[in-house]
């Protein structure tokens, strides 16, 4: 697939994506999100795609933001506009029932931190730096930075972040637990592979599976959600692998699943 954008490569059974506009620090802008939601929506419909990783090209930025002489020419409609798409855009990355692991090789800041936190799994390079500085612009965040970063670290930190327009650097942010893991630049990518090359080894039915419960965590109350992992335990059961997996733990050897 051919993007203008971005570098869509698939390796075995998952895709990487790359955003790529070195030149604007992998700015995001309209082109960029809609190659963004195509190249998302063919991992959702492709069943042998099983998982993403999402990075940015070069060593100094995943995404330095939003493309601010694009941004600029807004209005109040066309910018609620643009704040709806790309929110939908980094939604439907984050409900994707496949695992998605953010690989932040650099600054992720603005839009760019709001792409991060829309991954399941956040590994930075040690260069890396995390901020939502749009107060500073006049504007707020407007891809779900106010939600999901309240989720992950709070609301008073978030508060504090993003209302002086601080950055801070990887070992803070996975102090705040906004990443995971925190690596050389050189091994980012390998590290993140091996992860994911580590999940893709398990039941895929299975870990779809958890990561739809992981998610719908956040919609439901805990009965609700208890009861949707009830229901999503059921089905597991039901398959196949869930038999060859029980039964290579009875059997002391290593399962071989199939996917159905």
């Amino acid at each position: 697939m051919n993007f203008e954008t971005i570098i869509f490569e698939i390796r075995d059974t998952f895709a990487i994506i790359t955003l790529n506009r070195p030149d604007k620090l992998n700015a995001l802008n309209k082109q960029m999100f809609n190659d963004l939601n195509s190249a998302i929506e063919y991992i959702e419909l492709n069943d042998d795609i099983c998982g993403l990783i999402l990075t940015g090209s070069g060593e100094k930025a995943f995404a330095a933001g939003a493309d601010i002489a694009e941004l600029h020419l807004s209005d109040s409609k066309s910018g609620r506009i643009f704040s709806e798409y790309g929110s939908k855009i980094m939604m439907r990355l984050e409900q994707l029932r496949k695992p998605v692991i953010g690989a932040i090789n650099g600054f992720a800041l603005g839009g760019g931190c709001e792409l991060a936190m829309s991954c399941h799994i956040r590994y930075a390079s040690e260069n890396a730096k995390f901020g939502l500085p749009e107060v500073s612009l006049g504007i707020i965040p407007g891809y779900g930075g106010t939600q999901r970063m309240t989720q992950l670290i709070g609301r008073a930190k978030t508060m504090e972040l993003i209302l002086s327009t601080s950055f801070i650097n990887a070992i803070e942010a996975k102090r705040l637990n906004l990443i995971n893991e925190v690596y050389p630049i050189s091994e980012l990518l390998n590290k993140s592979i091996e992860l994911l090359n580590k999940i893709l080894s398990q039941g895929n039915l299975a870990v779809f599976a958890a990561i739809d419960s992981i998610l719908s965590s956040s919609d439901l109350s805990l009965s609700d959600g208890l009861a949707y992992e009830s229901r999503k335990f059921g089905e597991v059961c039901g398959t196949k692998d869930f038999k060859e997996g029980t039964s290579a733990f009875l059997e002391k050897r290593k399962p071989e699943f199939k996917g159905n």
